[in-house]
Protein backbone atom coordinates (compact mmCIF):
# COMPACT_ATOMS: atom_id res chain seq x y z
CA UNK A 1 0.00 0.00 0.00
CA UNK A 2 1.12 3.59 -0.82
CA UNK A 3 2.50 6.00 1.81
CA UNK A 4 2.30 10.03 2.27
CA UNK A 5 5.71 11.38 2.42
CA UNK A 6 4.55 15.15 1.68
CA UNK A 7 1.11 15.93 1.52
CA UNK A 8 -0.59 18.96 0.24
CA UNK A 9 -0.81 21.82 2.65
CA UNK A 10 -3.68 23.34 0.67
CA UNK A 11 -6.41 21.44 -0.48
CA UNK A 12 -8.05 22.42 -3.86
CA UNK A 13 -11.76 23.18 -3.51
CA UNK A 14 -13.95 25.91 -4.72
CA UNK A 15 -13.36 29.02 -2.83
CA UNK A 16 -15.59 32.58 -2.23
CA UNK A 17 -12.74 33.52 -4.33
CA UNK A 18 -13.92 31.96 -7.07
CA UNK A 19 -17.42 32.88 -6.58
CA UNK A 20 -16.61 36.24 -6.62
CA UNK A 21 -14.50 35.68 -9.76
CA UNK A 22 -17.61 34.11 -11.59
CA UNK A 23 -19.79 37.47 -11.09
CA UNK A 24 -17.43 39.91 -11.92
CA UNK A 25 -16.78 37.99 -15.05
CA UNK A 26 -20.68 37.58 -15.62
CA UNK A 27 -20.87 41.61 -15.04
CA UNK A 28 -17.51 42.46 -17.26
CA UNK A 29 -19.28 40.20 -20.17
CA UNK A 30 -22.85 41.43 -19.61
CA UNK A 31 -21.35 45.34 -19.93
CA UNK A 32 -19.61 44.21 -23.35
CA UNK A 33 -22.96 42.50 -24.78
CA UNK A 34 -24.22 45.72 -23.81
CA UNK A 35 -22.02 48.48 -24.78
CA UNK A 36 -19.93 46.74 -27.34
CA UNK A 37 -16.42 48.89 -27.98
CA UNK A 38 -17.56 51.53 -25.50
CA UNK A 39 -17.02 48.85 -22.61
CA UNK A 40 -14.19 47.55 -24.43
CA UNK A 41 -11.92 50.21 -24.09
CA UNK A 42 -12.55 51.08 -20.99
CA UNK A 43 -12.14 48.05 -19.53
CA UNK A 44 -8.90 47.98 -21.23
CA UNK A 45 -8.17 51.60 -19.79
CA UNK A 46 -9.22 50.40 -16.17
CA UNK A 47 -7.28 46.83 -16.23
CA UNK A 48 -4.51 47.29 -18.51
CA UNK A 49 -4.10 51.22 -18.81
CA UNK A 50 -3.88 50.18 -22.62
CA UNK A 51 -6.32 52.71 -24.61
CA UNK A 52 -5.14 53.61 -28.52
CA UNK A 53 -7.00 54.65 -31.09
CA UNK A 54 -7.44 50.84 -32.26
CA UNK A 55 -7.05 47.98 -30.78
CA UNK A 56 -6.19 46.13 -34.19
CA UNK A 57 -2.64 46.46 -35.08
CA UNK A 58 -2.25 47.49 -39.26
CA UNK A 59 0.44 45.45 -41.07
CA UNK A 60 2.34 48.60 -41.05
CA UNK A 61 2.60 48.22 -37.59
CA UNK A 62 3.25 44.21 -37.15
CA UNK A 63 5.79 45.10 -39.84
CA UNK A 64 7.23 47.56 -37.67
CA UNK A 65 7.45 45.69 -34.61
CA UNK A 66 9.01 42.57 -36.31
CA UNK A 67 11.98 44.46 -37.16
CA UNK A 68 12.64 45.83 -33.52
CA UNK A 69 13.65 42.10 -32.53
CA UNK A 70 16.52 40.09 -33.18
CA UNK A 71 17.09 37.55 -35.68
CA UNK A 72 18.05 35.37 -33.38
CA UNK A 73 14.53 35.39 -31.46
CA UNK A 74 13.14 35.45 -35.41
CA UNK A 75 14.41 32.29 -35.94
CA UNK A 76 13.59 30.48 -33.49
CA UNK A 77 9.74 31.24 -33.84
CA UNK A 78 9.96 30.20 -37.32
CA UNK A 79 11.71 26.65 -35.77
CA UNK A 80 9.00 26.08 -32.95
CA UNK A 81 6.23 27.24 -35.61
CA UNK A 82 7.53 24.37 -37.93
CA UNK A 83 8.22 21.84 -35.42
CA UNK A 84 4.08 22.69 -34.13
CA UNK A 85 2.71 22.47 -37.91
CA UNK A 86 4.77 19.30 -38.83
CA UNK A 87 3.10 17.41 -35.90
CA UNK A 88 -0.37 19.12 -36.46
CA UNK A 89 -0.03 18.34 -40.26
CA UNK A 90 0.88 14.86 -39.36
CA UNK A 91 -2.24 14.52 -37.15
CA UNK A 92 -4.43 15.63 -39.71
CA UNK A 93 -3.29 13.74 -42.25
CA UNK A 94 -4.22 10.96 -39.95
CA UNK A 95 -8.04 11.89 -39.85
CA UNK A 96 -9.76 9.85 -42.84
CA UNK A 97 -13.05 10.70 -44.62
CA UNK A 98 -14.90 8.15 -45.45
CA UNK A 99 -17.67 6.82 -47.40
CA UNK A 100 -19.44 3.33 -47.64
CA UNK A 101 -22.10 1.29 -49.10
CA UNK A 102 -23.75 -0.21 -46.00
CA UNK A 103 -26.48 -1.88 -48.12
CA UNK A 104 -27.09 -1.60 -51.93
CA UNK A 105 -28.12 2.10 -52.92
CA UNK A 106 -27.32 3.72 -49.41
CA UNK A 107 -24.39 5.69 -49.17
CA UNK A 108 -22.89 7.14 -45.68
CA UNK A 109 -19.84 8.93 -44.92
CA UNK A 110 -18.49 11.65 -43.09
CA UNK A 111 -16.31 14.42 -43.88
CA UNK A 112 -13.87 17.15 -41.56
CA UNK A 113 -14.98 20.13 -41.99
CA UNK A 114 -12.82 23.83 -40.87
CA UNK A 115 -14.66 25.86 -38.15
CA UNK A 116 -14.69 29.03 -39.90
CA UNK A 117 -13.64 31.51 -37.51
CA UNK A 118 -11.55 30.96 -34.04
CA UNK A 119 -10.38 33.51 -31.62
CA UNK A 120 -6.66 32.65 -30.21
CA UNK A 121 -5.84 34.12 -26.69
CA UNK A 122 -2.17 34.56 -26.05
CA UNK A 123 -1.59 35.18 -22.23
CA UNK A 124 0.63 38.33 -21.35
CA UNK A 125 1.14 39.24 -17.68
CA UNK A 126 4.16 38.17 -15.77
CA UNK A 127 4.42 35.42 -18.39
CA UNK A 128 3.71 36.33 -21.74
CA UNK A 129 3.26 32.88 -23.17
CA UNK A 130 4.13 33.17 -27.28
CA UNK A 131 4.37 29.94 -27.31
CA UNK A 132 0.57 30.15 -26.98
CA UNK A 133 0.20 31.73 -30.26
CA UNK A 134 2.42 28.86 -32.44
CA UNK A 135 -0.30 26.22 -30.31
CA UNK A 136 -3.26 27.69 -31.12
CA UNK A 137 -2.90 29.75 -34.52
CA UNK A 138 -0.14 27.67 -36.31
CA UNK A 139 -2.87 24.89 -35.24
CA UNK A 140 -5.65 26.25 -36.42
CA UNK A 141 -4.49 27.00 -39.64
CA UNK A 142 -3.22 23.64 -40.59
CA UNK A 143 -6.33 22.85 -39.98
CA UNK A 144 -7.93 24.91 -42.79
CA UNK A 145 -9.73 27.93 -40.46
CA UNK A 146 -9.82 30.60 -42.92
CA UNK A 147 -10.16 33.13 -40.20
CA UNK A 148 -7.71 33.24 -36.76
CA UNK A 149 -8.76 36.50 -34.69
CA UNK A 150 -5.61 36.55 -32.66
CA UNK A 151 -5.67 38.81 -29.01
CA UNK A 152 -2.84 39.60 -26.36
CA UNK A 153 -2.61 42.22 -23.17
CA UNK A 154 -0.20 44.73 -23.62
CA UNK A 155 2.64 44.16 -20.92
CA UNK A 156 2.89 47.13 -18.43
CA UNK A 157 1.77 49.43 -21.58
CA UNK A 158 3.64 48.16 -23.96
CA UNK A 159 2.69 46.09 -27.02
CA UNK A 160 4.80 42.55 -26.67
CA UNK A 161 7.05 42.19 -30.05
CA UNK A 162 7.91 38.82 -29.78
CA UNK A 163 3.95 37.90 -29.08
CA UNK A 164 2.97 40.22 -31.79
CA UNK A 165 5.88 38.65 -34.27
CA UNK A 166 4.56 34.87 -33.00
CA UNK A 167 1.44 35.27 -33.58
CA UNK A 168 1.40 37.02 -37.11
CA UNK A 169 3.96 34.08 -38.09
CA UNK A 170 1.45 31.86 -37.10
CA UNK A 171 -1.19 33.42 -39.57
CA UNK A 172 -3.06 34.96 -37.47
CA UNK A 173 -5.65 37.26 -40.10
CA UNK A 174 -6.34 39.77 -37.18
CA UNK A 175 -4.39 41.03 -34.26
CA UNK A 176 -5.40 42.84 -31.30
CA UNK A 177 -3.65 43.99 -28.24
CA UNK A 178 -6.53 43.70 -26.27
CA UNK A 179 -6.37 41.05 -22.72
CA UNK A 180 -8.61 39.79 -20.18
CA UNK A 181 -12.31 39.28 -20.01
CA UNK A 182 -13.00 42.12 -22.40
CA UNK A 183 -10.92 40.09 -25.50
CA UNK A 184 -12.43 36.86 -24.67
CA UNK A 185 -16.26 39.05 -24.65
CA UNK A 186 -15.41 40.84 -27.49
CA UNK A 187 -14.18 37.52 -29.84
CA UNK A 188 -16.97 35.55 -28.41
CA UNK A 189 -20.31 38.57 -28.97
CA UNK A 190 -18.54 40.73 -31.51
CA UNK A 191 -18.21 44.57 -31.12
CA UNK A 192 -19.01 47.39 -33.64
CA UNK A 193 -15.39 46.62 -34.97
CA UNK A 194 -15.04 43.08 -34.56
CA UNK A 195 -16.60 40.19 -36.25
CA UNK A 196 -17.25 37.33 -33.77
CA UNK A 197 -15.38 34.10 -34.05
CA UNK A 198 -17.16 30.52 -33.81
CA UNK A 199 -14.41 28.93 -31.29
CA UNK A 200 -12.38 30.21 -28.56
CA UNK A 201 -8.80 28.48 -28.15
CA UNK A 202 -5.69 29.13 -25.87
CA UNK A 203 -5.07 29.43 -21.95
CA UNK A 204 -5.20 32.24 -19.58
CA UNK A 205 -5.59 33.40 -16.23
CA UNK A 206 -8.56 32.36 -13.62
CA UNK A 207 -11.09 35.60 -15.22
CA UNK A 208 -10.32 34.28 -18.50
CA UNK A 209 -10.61 30.85 -18.05
CA UNK A 210 -14.03 31.37 -16.56
CA UNK A 211 -14.96 34.04 -19.26
CA UNK A 212 -14.75 31.02 -21.61
CA UNK A 213 -16.70 28.80 -19.57
CA UNK A 214 -19.29 31.24 -19.18
CA UNK A 215 -19.29 31.84 -22.92
CA UNK A 216 -19.39 28.42 -23.83
CA UNK A 217 -22.59 27.50 -25.62
CA UNK A 218 -22.33 30.96 -27.97
CA UNK A 219 -19.12 30.03 -29.03
CA UNK A 220 -17.02 26.96 -28.84
CA UNK A 221 -13.51 26.58 -26.54
CA UNK A 222 -11.21 24.48 -26.36
CA UNK A 223 -11.10 23.37 -22.63
CA UNK A 224 -12.12 24.50 -18.90
CA UNK A 225 -8.41 25.19 -17.80
CA UNK A 226 -7.59 25.65 -14.32
CA UNK A 227 -3.60 25.60 -12.38
CA UNK A 228 -0.99 24.18 -14.29
CA UNK A 229 0.01 20.63 -12.84
CA UNK A 230 2.64 18.07 -13.13
CA UNK A 231 3.20 14.42 -11.75
CA UNK A 232 6.71 12.49 -12.21
CA UNK A 233 6.51 8.79 -11.62
CA UNK A 234 10.07 7.25 -10.65
CA UNK A 235 11.94 4.53 -9.56
CA UNK A 236 15.07 4.02 -8.15
CA UNK A 237 16.95 4.60 -11.70
CA UNK A 238 16.01 8.24 -11.83
CA UNK A 239 18.15 11.17 -11.08
CA UNK A 240 16.71 13.12 -8.37
CA UNK A 241 18.16 16.50 -8.94
CA UNK A 242 16.78 16.54 -13.29
CA UNK A 243 13.51 15.46 -11.25
CA UNK A 244 13.88 18.20 -8.41
CA UNK A 245 14.18 20.66 -11.39
CA UNK A 246 11.13 19.60 -13.71
CA UNK A 247 8.82 19.62 -10.20
CA UNK A 248 9.38 22.90 -9.80
CA UNK A 249 10.01 24.17 -13.72
CA UNK A 250 5.92 23.55 -13.71
CA UNK A 251 5.40 24.57 -10.47
CA UNK A 252 6.41 28.56 -11.18
CA UNK A 253 3.68 28.78 -13.45
CA UNK A 254 1.61 29.64 -10.33
CA UNK A 255 0.95 29.22 -6.50
CA UNK A 256 -2.05 27.02 -6.84
CA UNK A 257 0.08 24.77 -9.56
CA UNK A 258 0.36 21.33 -7.89
CA UNK A 259 3.30 18.90 -8.26
CA UNK A 260 3.34 15.36 -7.43
CA UNK A 261 6.36 13.09 -7.20
CA UNK A 262 5.49 9.58 -7.18
CA UNK A 263 8.27 6.91 -6.73
CA UNK A 264 9.11 3.06 -5.83
CA UNK A 265 12.27 4.57 -4.07
CA UNK A 266 12.07 6.19 -0.32
CA UNK A 267 15.72 7.06 -0.88
CA UNK A 268 14.95 8.96 -4.17
CA UNK A 269 11.83 10.92 -2.64
CA UNK A 270 14.36 12.10 0.39
CA UNK A 271 16.71 13.32 -1.91
CA UNK A 272 14.48 15.03 -4.29
CA UNK A 273 13.17 16.95 -1.43
CA UNK A 274 16.64 17.89 -0.44
CA UNK A 275 17.29 19.35 -3.93
CA UNK A 276 14.00 21.43 -3.93
CA UNK A 277 14.51 23.13 -0.61
CA UNK A 278 18.09 24.02 -1.97
CA UNK A 279 17.26 25.35 -5.37
CA UNK A 280 14.09 27.40 -4.44
CA UNK A 281 16.30 29.97 -2.61
CA UNK A 282 17.99 31.21 -5.86
CA UNK A 283 15.32 30.42 -8.46
CA UNK A 284 14.03 33.82 -9.94
CA UNK A 285 10.74 32.53 -9.99
CA UNK A 286 10.52 31.17 -6.14
CA UNK A 287 8.35 33.58 -4.85
CA UNK A 288 5.58 31.54 -6.82
CA UNK A 289 7.48 27.82 -7.54
CA UNK A 290 7.98 28.15 -3.43
CA UNK A 291 4.21 28.50 -1.80
CA UNK A 292 2.93 26.45 -5.00
CA UNK A 293 5.43 23.46 -3.55
CA UNK A 294 4.53 24.39 0.25
CA UNK A 295 1.13 24.48 -0.36
CA UNK A 296 0.65 21.89 -3.39
CA UNK A 297 3.53 19.87 -3.78
CA UNK A 298 3.45 15.79 -3.09
CA UNK A 299 5.38 13.14 -2.61
CA UNK A 300 3.76 9.66 -2.33
CA UNK A 301 5.95 5.96 -1.73
CA UNK A 302 4.16 3.20 -3.75
CA UNK A 303 5.38 -0.07 -3.41
CA UNK A 304 6.04 -0.87 -7.11
CA UNK A 305 5.38 0.83 -10.46
CA UNK A 306 2.07 -1.11 -11.26
CA UNK A 307 0.41 0.75 -7.97
CA UNK A 308 2.75 3.73 -9.19
CA UNK A 309 0.95 3.98 -12.87
CA UNK A 310 -2.56 3.18 -10.68
CA UNK A 311 -2.20 6.12 -8.51
CA UNK A 312 -1.09 8.08 -11.49
CA UNK A 313 -4.26 7.52 -13.07
CA UNK A 314 -6.41 8.55 -10.04
CA UNK A 315 -4.82 11.93 -10.70
CA UNK A 316 -5.37 12.55 -14.03
CA UNK A 317 -2.69 15.39 -14.26
CA UNK A 318 -2.03 17.42 -17.29
CA UNK A 319 1.29 16.82 -17.72
CA UNK A 320 3.12 13.17 -16.41
CA UNK A 321 7.03 12.77 -16.91
CA UNK A 322 7.80 8.64 -16.70
CA UNK A 323 11.49 8.82 -15.15
CA UNK A 324 11.99 4.82 -15.10
CA UNK A 325 14.29 1.85 -16.53
CA UNK A 326 11.40 1.30 -19.13
CA UNK A 327 9.62 4.54 -19.32
CA UNK A 328 7.69 3.50 -22.59
CA UNK A 329 5.53 0.50 -20.20
CA UNK A 330 3.56 3.46 -19.17
CA UNK A 331 1.86 4.11 -22.80
CA UNK A 332 0.16 0.66 -21.89
CA UNK A 333 -0.31 0.71 -18.14
CA UNK A 334 -1.43 4.32 -17.65
CA UNK A 335 -4.87 6.26 -19.83
CA UNK A 336 -5.90 9.51 -18.00
CA UNK A 337 -3.17 12.03 -18.63
CA UNK A 338 -2.70 15.19 -20.82
CA UNK A 339 0.48 14.42 -22.15
CA UNK A 340 2.94 11.89 -21.62
CA UNK A 341 6.75 12.69 -21.30
CA UNK A 342 8.69 9.14 -21.69
CA UNK A 343 12.12 9.18 -20.26
CA UNK A 344 15.08 11.51 -18.58
CA UNK A 345 15.84 12.74 -22.11
CA UNK A 346 12.05 14.44 -22.42
CA UNK A 347 10.94 17.05 -20.10
CA UNK A 348 7.47 19.30 -20.11
CA UNK A 349 9.17 22.49 -20.84
CA UNK A 350 10.11 21.16 -23.94
CA UNK A 351 6.07 20.25 -24.68
CA UNK A 352 5.40 23.80 -23.22
CA UNK A 353 7.69 25.85 -25.50
CA UNK A 354 9.56 23.78 -28.61
CA UNK A 355 8.99 20.39 -29.53
CA UNK A 356 5.73 20.34 -31.43
CA UNK A 357 3.12 19.01 -29.49
CA UNK A 358 0.21 21.16 -28.19
CA UNK A 359 0.52 22.55 -24.61
CA UNK A 360 -3.58 23.74 -24.15
CA UNK A 361 -3.93 20.24 -21.96
CA UNK A 362 -6.56 19.35 -19.89
CA UNK A 363 -6.86 19.85 -16.11
CA UNK A 364 -8.39 19.53 -12.80
CA UNK A 365 -9.23 15.69 -14.06
CA UNK A 366 -10.59 16.26 -17.17
CA UNK A 367 -8.17 14.45 -18.98
CA UNK A 368 -10.16 11.47 -17.24
CA UNK A 369 -12.37 12.22 -20.49
CA UNK A 370 -10.52 14.39 -23.00
CA UNK A 371 -7.20 15.00 -24.51
CA UNK A 372 -5.71 18.36 -25.20
CA UNK A 373 -6.15 21.24 -28.14
CA UNK A 374 -4.93 19.42 -30.96
CA UNK A 375 -5.74 19.59 -35.16
CA UNK A 376 -9.27 17.89 -34.80
CA UNK A 377 -10.33 20.16 -32.06
CA UNK A 378 -10.88 22.59 -35.39
CA UNK A 379 -12.97 20.28 -37.73
CA UNK A 380 -16.28 19.56 -37.47
CA UNK A 381 -17.21 15.85 -38.24
CA UNK A 382 -20.18 16.37 -40.14
CA UNK A 383 -22.30 13.28 -41.70
CA UNK A 384 -23.95 12.92 -45.20
CA UNK A 385 -26.66 10.52 -46.00
CA UNK A 386 -27.59 9.09 -49.81
CA UNK A 387 -30.03 6.63 -51.40
CA UNK A 388 -29.93 6.02 -54.53
CA UNK A 389 -31.51 2.91 -54.59
CA UNK A 390 -35.57 3.34 -54.77
CA UNK A 391 -36.29 -0.35 -53.23
CA UNK A 392 -33.46 0.22 -50.45
CA UNK A 393 -35.82 3.53 -49.67
CA UNK A 394 -39.22 1.59 -49.82
CA UNK A 395 -37.65 -0.84 -46.96
CA UNK A 396 -35.88 1.96 -44.93
CA UNK A 397 -39.51 3.84 -44.90
CA UNK A 398 -41.42 0.52 -43.97
CA UNK A 399 -38.67 0.72 -41.08
CA UNK A 400 -38.74 3.85 -40.29
CA UNK A 401 -42.94 4.02 -40.31
CA UNK A 402 -42.50 0.98 -37.49
CA UNK A 403 -39.40 2.53 -35.56
CA UNK A 404 -41.08 6.12 -35.00
CA UNK A 405 -44.62 4.95 -34.45
CA UNK A 406 -43.25 2.79 -31.32
CA UNK A 407 -42.05 6.26 -30.16
CA UNK A 408 -45.39 7.83 -31.42
CA UNK A 409 -43.28 9.84 -33.48
CA UNK A 410 -46.14 10.17 -36.12
CA UNK A 411 -44.63 13.08 -38.53
CA UNK A 412 -41.00 10.65 -38.98
CA UNK A 413 -43.42 7.60 -39.39
CA UNK A 414 -45.14 9.78 -42.25
CA UNK A 415 -41.87 10.46 -43.94
CA UNK A 416 -40.85 6.78 -44.15
CA UNK A 417 -44.21 5.85 -45.09
CA UNK A 418 -44.15 8.17 -48.35
CA UNK A 419 -41.34 6.67 -49.69
CA UNK A 420 -42.48 3.23 -49.11
CA UNK A 421 -45.48 4.23 -51.10
CA UNK A 422 -43.74 6.26 -54.07
CA UNK A 423 -40.80 3.56 -54.64
CA UNK A 424 -43.04 -0.19 -53.58
CA UNK A 425 -46.66 0.63 -54.21
CA UNK A 426 -47.26 0.60 -50.35
CA UNK A 427 -50.71 2.15 -49.03
CA UNK A 428 -50.42 4.93 -47.12
CA UNK A 429 -51.16 4.02 -43.53
CA UNK A 430 -53.03 6.96 -42.91
CA UNK A 431 -54.97 7.47 -45.96
CA UNK A 432 -55.29 3.69 -47.41
CA UNK A 433 -54.29 5.16 -50.65
CA UNK A 434 -50.90 3.91 -52.24
CA UNK A 435 -50.63 8.06 -53.46
CA UNK A 436 -50.46 11.44 -52.29
CA UNK A 437 -53.69 13.23 -51.65
CA UNK A 438 -55.30 15.27 -53.92
CA UNK A 439 -54.70 19.07 -53.66
CA UNK A 440 -56.07 21.95 -55.80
Amino acid sequence: MSRIIKAAAVAPVATSAESTVSQTVRDLITDVRERGNAAVRELSARFDSWEPETFRLSIQQIEEIITTLDSQVIDDIKTVQANVRRFAEAQRASLSEIEVETEPGVFLGHRHVPITSVGAYVPGGRYPLTASAHMTIVTAKTAGVPRVVACTPPIRGEIPAATVAAMHLAGADEIYILGGVQAIAAMSLGTETMTPVDMLAGPGNAFVAEAKRQLFGQVGIDLFAGPTEILIVADDAADPFITAVDLLSQAEHGPDSPAVLITTSEDLATQVQQHIETILPDMQTGDIAGPAWRDHGQVILANNLDEAYRIADEFAYEHVQIFTREPREALDAMHAYGALFLGEGTCVSYGDKVIGTNHVLPTRGAARYTGGLWVGMYLRTVTYQEVRNPEASAELGLLCGRAARVELFEGHARSGDVRAAKYAGTPLPWTGHYTAPHTS
